[in-house]
């Protein structure tokens, strides 16, 4: 039984030794041949699974350590008989601590306080759910937008266009999808961000391809990225106009790692058939409610935003480097 790992997935390494080969690879160096003969593939974004990278070869499983599943040909793996797990919901208290700190940093920076501000959250999964609820209990007025849960649920989530036209802050949790009833690739392009009020913000800690870079660098809005298109490859341009520059870092807390790696483990576990025992040093989170003071009291002693995004400006080049080697917060709330 053979197993391939991307080498910067953390707390991994002994997990599968006891019943495999273990082979660790940097996730953008795997090749078609390095999964030949294997039975399971672990991942992260940097991996992209498809018919090149899995056809003809003995894969039944193909487990990622991120929430997200667009590097991985989903239809064409269900047709191949390969299973897909993610680690859906992993890391919402980490992206949750990223959208926290911008927010902090733009109130001292740009002069807004949360009872005078509204806040639009475009995306109401696992991360939306968790702002959207602290940033009503800091005093935030917040508008919730999300299509699908419309479609399914009802309840009060506003459209896109009314969103956009009433925030003074967005912030962007949607998967990145190309197809369906609702694909969100360039969701906020030019028409979109002609609706936001002058001086409103955008926040984009979801995927890279779904704000049009280039409209938003056209525009005089504010805005705070995590996640960017070309990625590791970042236009200049568009790092030197954001407020706020993190490089694809914003779920990467302790906790949501080993959550992640935990996630992706049993699922390889479940179809290879083993008992895997995963010991993983990360005590858990202590989910609490947190004062706006408070959190503007203590957040950069967990993540100092503004320090990660001068470092990211002064060496762009770096970007993988500080991704691949963040020292992984602590989720505090």
């Amino acid at each position: 039984m053979k197993i391939v790992i991307d080498c910067d997935i953390p707390y991994i390494r002994g997990v599968f030794e006891p019943f495999a080969e273990v082979v660790y690879l940097s996730g953008d160096a795997v090749t078609a041949q390095d999964v030949l003969d294997a039975d399971a593939l672990i991942v992260r974004t940097r991996t992209r699974c498809d018919r090149s990278l899995l056809e003809g070869s003995s894969v039944r499983v193909v487990a990622t350590a991120t929430i997200g599943t667009d590097h991985i040909d989903l239809d064409w793996c269900a047709s191949a008989g390969i299973k897909v797990a993610s680690a859906a919901g992993c890391n919402a208290r980490g992206v949750l601590q990223w959208v926290s700190a911008a927010l902090v940093w733009v109130c001292r920076n740009l002069g807004m306080v949360p009872a005078a501000t509204t806040l639009g959250v475009v995306g109401v999964g696992h991360v939306g759910s968790l702002v959207a609820e602290y940033a009503e209990s800091w005093g935030f007025r917040v508008l919730r937008c999300d299509p699908p849960r419309k479609e399914r649920e009802g309840g009060d989530f506003r459209p896109l266009d009314e969103v956009l036209a009433q925030s003074d802050i967005v912030t962007l949790h949607t998967p990145f999808t190309r197809e369906g009833a609702y694909p969100t690739a360039n969701l906020i392009n030019a028409e979109a961000i002609k609706l936001m009020p002058r001086g409103a913000v955008l926040f984009n800690s979801s995927r890279g391809g779904v704000v049009d870079e280039q409209a938003l660098l056209l525009s005089e809005h504010p805005f705070a990225l995590d996640t960017w298109v070309g990625e590791p490859e970042i236009d200049p341009d568009v790092l030197a106009s954001a407020i706020l520059a993190t490089p694809h870092i914003a779920g990467y807390s302790r906790q949501g790692k080993a959550t992640a790696t935990s996630m992706a483990c049993r699922a390889v576990a479940e179809v290879l058939g083993l008992d895997v025992h995963l010991d993983l040093p990360v005590p858990p989170t202590k989910v609490r409610p947190i004062s706006w003071s408070e959190l503007c009291d203590t957040i950069d002693n967990y993540f100092d935003i503004e320090a990660q995004s001068k470092a990211l400006k002064t060496t762009p080049a770096e970007f993988e480097k500080m991704r691949n080697r963040y020292d992984y917060r602590q989720e505090f709330f």
